[in-house]
Parts: structure tokens; C-alpha cells; sequence
């Protein structure tokens, strides 16, 4: 399955006023870095997925809207897959997206 392109804009826009963001395709989806961290993809899975604080993720996992990211069979912490109708809202999407800013802002440089 191939990335939603139309949220692939949106986050570019979004992220535009952000320093050191690059672009990188990745396990079919694209990758948003914020200075060498991934901080948030459009999934080949659909919707949004997000690195963001391990100790907030948890809480904000729902199970429909908001689930665990897995990896090989495991939910990978402080990653999150943010179904599309969750981020239909530009402002939505700015808090997820300002979420996981914040956690990569938080790592050592790459």
C-alpha cells in the first residue's frame, strides 16, 4: 500500500517553518526527520505514525484512533499509528505533529 500523499503534504506544510526537517522514503511510507530523528511518517499503513514521549504515549493510545506502533510483532515505545480520520482537522494534526517535535527535540544530535 502506498502512502496517502494528500497527508504527506499537509505534513510538509506544516512542518515547513521547522528547522532541519528532510524528507526520506521509508518502508513504504514517507519519512519526516527533524535534525536526523524520525519524528513522524505517512504511513504505508495508513494515517500518521509518530515518535513522541514513551511515558505519553500510552495514555493517548485508544486502540482505534490511536494504536501502538508494531515492529515484527512487538509495539515499539513512543511509537504511536494515528488513524487518518484522527488528523481530518489541520489543527489535529498540528498537536500530534508539535508532540512529536517536542520528544525529538528531546534526543541527543544525530
Amino acid at each position: 500500500m502506498a502512502f496517502d500523499e494528500e497527508l504527506a503534504g499537509r505534513i510538509r506544510a506544516a512542518l515547513s517553518f521547522t528547522d532541519g526537517v528532510t524528507e526520506q522514503r521509508m518502508f513504504g511510507g514517507l519519512g519526516f526527520m527533524v535534525d536526523g530523528h524520525l519524528a513522524a511518517a505517512a504511513s504505508s499503513r495508513g494515517g500518521l505514525m509518530l515518535r513522541i514521549d514513551p511515558s505519553l504515549a500510552s495514555g493517548l493510545v485508544d486502540g482505534d484512533a490511536v494504536r501502538p506502533f508494531r515492529m515484527h510483532g512487538r509495539d515499539l515505545a513512543g511509537w504511536v499509528l494515528v488513524a487518518p480520520e484522527a488528523v481530518d482537522d489541520d489543527s489535529e494534526l498540528l498537536v500530534w505533529l508539535g508532540r512529536a517535535q517536542a520528544w525529538v527535540a528531546t534526543l541527543p544530535p544525530k
